[in-house]
């Protein structure tokens, strides 16, 4: 098992240096640059500024000489400084970590909590009302646009009702509140925020999950259970939903990078204080650092669900770990 975690550890680091190499390439190679930014692109401003603004940066040396720097600063997980305000990238991303990652665990484990039992029982029930109840729920996460279902509960809850709050994470004077309030005042924040993003998640999770049992409960060794007179309870939870988990690793693996790098639509809706919407204001202000240093973290926790993918088919498959 080591052999194979060290050998899948290896074969990420070329592909991390080829992404560092892509995501540096691309936006360098950008339309625009930092000396637009702050009004210094504009027709009136003083090209003197711009140069100097240029060669602060050291954006005036050869693409490789950037490149390398760059790749030598984050290799001591140093993401340079932010040309918006001269602050760490690291520490401005880290300040944002906080709640993305209280967010996206929440809406991660509702999908879950619903989406897993909801897609076996579908597949165990084929055919039944609620199978039939299950596939309207799911065409439905899949054609309804998550923002356009956010706005539409924002103004009925929020604006209409007044029952739920619509922007930000705490509400004014949050500092002042007892314990008690101020999970509660987080909590009500979480609401609509974990319900939108979830939406679609359950819907393709859940239909993802009744695929891969009715497969496996269609296979032989199903049918010598129940013959055997194994009860319909163990067939399904201690004989088909083990051999489905394996392909359900995988979307397992890969919802890391999401807890960590945000959903940019739903934070900026939201006003939500997390990485995704500092990506987003990155991006509008031309920020090369803040923009590349996100990316390469994304980066690294992809690769990271993978590895954890490949782990987990290794525990449940133990052949997989000797090819």
């Amino acid at each position: 098992m080591l052999k194979y975690i060290f050998r899948r550890l290896i074969s990420y680091i070329p592909l991390l240096i080829g992404i560092t190499l892509i995501s540096f390439l691309i936006m360098r190679l950008s339309p625009g640059g930092p000396e637009l930014m702050s009004g210094f692109g504009s027709a009136d401003s003083d090209p003197a500024v711009r140069e100097k603004i240029v060669r602060i940066y050291g954006l005036d040396r050869p693409l490789h000489e950037q490149y390398l720097k760059w790749l030598g600063n984050i290799a001591r997980f140093d993401f340079g400084v932010s040309f918006q305000d001269g602050r760490s990238v690291s520490k401005k991303i880290l300040e944002r970590l906080p709640a993305t990652i209280l967010l996206n665990v929440c809406s991660i484990a509702l999908i879950f909590l619903i989406a897993v039992p909801a897609g076996v029982y579908s597949a165990a029930k084929s055919g039944s009302f609620f199978d039939r109840a299950v596939t309207v729920f799911v065409f439905a996460g899949f054609s309804i646009p998550a923002y356009w279902l956010a706005l539409i509960l924002m103004d009925f809850f929020g604006v209409k009702m007044g029952i739920l709050p619509i922007s930000g994470l705490v509400s004014f004077g949050w500092d002042d509140f007892g314990f008690a309030r101020k999970i509660a005042d987080v909590s009500w924040h979480l609401v609509l925020p974990v319900f939108i993003s979830a939406f679609t998640g359950l819907a393709s999770l859940s239909r993802y999950v009744r695929a891969e049992m009715k497969d496996v409960l269609s296979m032989d060794f199903i049918t010598a259970a129940r013959s055997r007179g194994v009860s319909e309870r163990d067939v399904i939870w201690k004989h088909a939903f083990r051999n489905a988990l394996l392909p359900l690793a995988t979307l397992i693996g890969l919802m890391l990078p999401a807890i960590i790098g945000g959903g940019v639509i739903f934070e900026t809706i939201f006003s939500w204080p997390g990485v995704g919407r500092l990506m987003y204001q990155a991006v509008m202000a031309r920020d090369y650092p803040l923009i590349m240093g996100n990316g390469v973290i994304v980066a690294a926790l992809t690769l990271g669900g993978n590895f954890i993918a490949d782990i987990s088919y290794a525990y449940i498959d133990p052949r997989i770990r000797y090819k």
